[in-house]
């Protein structure tokens, strides 16, 4: 069965909505859960997700916003962190990959970390039996494509197109999935532009979706209420789940 990612902004809008929404999520057909870590540069992401980002910081959170839901929902689903750089380091890694191991959380994703700068983190991140999860986007060639997914743990992250999470390019990347097949077993997922109109076809080839925008303009409709947002979440959950693996 194909697998579906789903990412949220944590904490917003509050702690105890992200920690009942995740719970849900896992009754929903979310297999891995993206607690993100707002910041207030998410280079990666599109005005969606930036824009929950900027609420959740306005609403004052901190990293231990993170530590507090990640306790409550790691023993019901599997939840990786997903941040930038600077909210690592400023923790110190090492303390971060302590903390995320305590808390039962499998890993991090730090998309402004170049694979480069990551391999220096991999013998840290295996000690504490944390994934460090590792990207590939239509621009790599096959040769670094093959040093990037050689130890890849939990999932590889496809990106759809060379750009920002939700603006909904296309590529062709028949032959990226192809090369980095012939190199690793790990599962290969696929994120950025992915909802529950693109993920059927988006999910051809690879073992599973990331999801990310989709999920968060739906914490960002302010005409929803509390239990709404998360039924409407709910819902869309269990439509992508479906849809890819029709």
């Amino acid at each position: 069965m194909k697998k579906l990612v789903a990412y949220v902004t944590t904490a917003y809008p509050s702690k105890e909505f992200t920690v009942d929404l995740s719970l849900q999520l896992a009754q929903s057909g979310v297999d891995i859960l993206e607690l993100g870590i707002a910041f207030s540069d998410p280079v990666a992401d599109g005005a969606v997700i930036e824009k929950a980002n900027l609420l959740s910081l306005k609403n004052g959170f901190t990293m231990n916003d993170v530590f507090e839901v990640s306790k409550q929902i790691t023993p019901h689903i599997r939840t990786l962190w997903m941040g930038y750089m600077n909210s690592f380091y400023h923790q110190g890694m090492e303390n971060i990959v302590k903390k995320a191991q305590s808390l039962g959380v499998k890993g991090a994703i730090i998309p402004d970390l170049p694979f480069e700068e990551a391999c220096l983190y991999d013998k840290m991140f295996t000690a504490h039996e944390q994934a460090l999860i590792r990207f590939v986007a239509p621009t790599h060639d096959a040769q670094r494509i093959k040093a990037i997914v050689s130890n890849a743990q939990e999932f590889i992250y496809l990106v759809a197109y060379a750009g920002i999470t939700g603006s909904g390019q296309q590529e062709d990347l028949s032959a990226i999935i192809q090369e980095v097949k012939k190199h690793s077993q790990t599962p290969l997922y696929i994120g950025f532009g992915v909802d529950e109109k693109s993920c059927k076809e988006k999910v051809k080839g690879v073992d599973g979706v990331i999801v990310g925008s989709a999920f968060v303009k739906h914490l960002l409709d302010d005409s929803l209420n509390y239990t709404q947002k998360i039924n409407q979440l709910s819902n869309l959950a269990l439509e992508i789940k479906e849809k890819i693996n029709e």
